[in-house]
């Protein structure tokens, strides 16, 4: 029986179950943790730490059909200085909370499109931060930023502000396939972008790239790929395309007929990362690859690789606190989300009060699974000896648990003393063993497919 066959008999095709980007995920969120639970968890911030800032700008000159991210469209700059002004005033009001001698160490803007702001914005925005947590020596800024919406003097004033990592979504170069997601970026205007940024000394550049789009084979991938690997990026995430028209109606617009298979998903993905492999980059979890020197990179074999809202991240910054609307903040203690309506975020702002309106209070069970399902996300491996050293579990609990979900896949995982492991082959399964360490209802409707 070949490695496809047994993946499908697993069920790999027919699954659909959470990225894990967080645990438990948002849809488990509840009007729990509100401002007073965020503020409160603000000030137990350790005076000096070193935390991590996200923040959100939910417009788009165009809304791209295949993107289910929270964004709205707009041709003026009116409601986006509008929004500015929200976010300098909710940046003002953290940083009042803030303990003394915070500083950053991870900035991301992200959206949306960031760089849809204008020069002076983006100073503004900069500035702003910076007067409430400076940065240190290390401090990683990044941004998304899209070849279409991005110029010189834009990058001057992200160069200037103190940019070190830029992130450029690609998607797929192929130009039947752009059409159909509504994402037009020729591999010129994304090759100037990249050229443009390397100019102004960003020596670390990220790059997204998807699988499982309309009209998608391992011929158009494959020169997609090539494509995006002569750009030299750093870092690529390479994600599957989830199709969810139900949640994100703009997808209504894509041709559902022409989307692959799950079987040809995957083959699409064993193209794409082969390419990737055989161009000496590194293998990052479940979807990321990464250049030796990349931070990725370096994280992994340190064991220090983590999960984020962002994905795969060498940040091992406790605190991560998202800002403008709908972001979600992470702490010790638990999650908090901002309002997603731009209306109700403002409006909660221009109050007073922070927006939070719903989150998740960490239970012990809940920070165990956590760590659990992060390492299986991370190194494809639960180690019994470190969650030892972080969780009072007894041994025979722990083993109760690895055992249960070594046979729930018929042998395809390696157990022993030292704790569960995902041979290569298995790893296409990643995500529906971490399933198994949730303890929480899942209506499938709200995920995206397995593969």
């Amino acid at each position: 029986m070949d490695t496809k066959t047994q993946l499908g008999k697993l069920g790999l095709f027919d699954a659909k179950v959470p990225r894990y980007t967080s645990y438990p995920t948002a849809p488990h969120f509840n009007r729990d943790v509100g401002q007073d639970q965020f503020t409160s968890w603000i000030n137990a911030i350790p005076e000096g730490a070193e935390i991590s800032l996200y923040v959100h700008v939910p417009f788009c000159r165009r809304l791209c059909w295949f993107c289910a991210c929270r964004t709205q469209g707009t041709q003026t700059d009116a409601p986006v200085a509008a929004y500015l002004e929200t976010l300098k005033t909710e940046i003002a009001m953290l940083g009042r909370q803030l303990p003394r001698g915070v500083r950053l160490s991870r900035l991301h803007w992200g959206g949306g499109t960031p760089t849809l702001l204008s020069p002076g914005m983006m100073s503004e925005l900069a500035g702003a931060i910076r007067d409430i947590a400076p940065f240190t020596d290390t401090t990683e800024f990044s941004v998304e930023i899209d070849p279409n919406e991005i110029d010189a003097a834009r990058l001057d004033a992200l160069a200037g502000a103190g940019m070190n990592r830029a992130s450029i979504g690609v998607q797929d170069f192929d130009e039947q396939i752009q059409k159909s997601i509504g994402r037009m970026q020729g591999y010129d205007i994304t090759r100037h972008a990249v050229d443009e940024i390397r100019a102004r000394g960003v020596k670390s550049l990220n790059a997204d790239i998807l699988y499982g789009l309309p009209h998608q084979n391992r011929a158009r991938i494959t020169e997609s790929v090539q494509k995006l690997l002569s750009l030299n990026p750093d870092r690529v995430a390479l994600y599957g395309y989830a199709h969810v028209p139900w949640m994100a109606k703009r997808q209504q617009m894509i041709p559902s007929d022409a989307l692959p298979t799950p079987q040809e998903r995957l083959a699409l993905f064993e193209t794409a990362r082969r390419l990737f492999l055989w161009d000496n980059y590194d293998e990052i979890g479940i979807d990321h690859f990464a250049t030796a020197s990349d931070g990725l990179s370096v994280a992994q074999k340190s064991g220090l690789l983590r999960r984020n809202f962002q994905g795969y991240t060498d940040d091992t910054a406790e605190v991560l606190i998202g800002l403008g609307a709908s972001s979600i903040s992470r702490f010790p203690q638990g999650y908090a989300q901002n309002a997603p309506a731009t209306g109700a975020h403002t409006g909660a702002i221009r109050d007073g009060r922070f927006s939070t309106t719903r989150g998740h209070i960490f239970s012990p069970e809940d920070k165990l699974r956590s760590r659990m399902i992060e390492m299986l996300m991370c190194d494809f491996r639960i180690d019994s000896t470190e969650i030892f050293r972080e969780f009072a579990i007894p041994a025979a609990e722990l083993q109760a648990m690895l055992s249960a979900v070594e046979r729930r896949f018929d042998g395809h995982l390696k157990l022993d003393a030292t704790g569960l492991s995902i041979p290569l082959e298995a790893r296409p399964l990643t995500r529906m063993i971490a399933r198994q360490f949730d303890t929480y209802e899942m209506n499938a409707d709200g995920h995206s497919s397995a593969i």
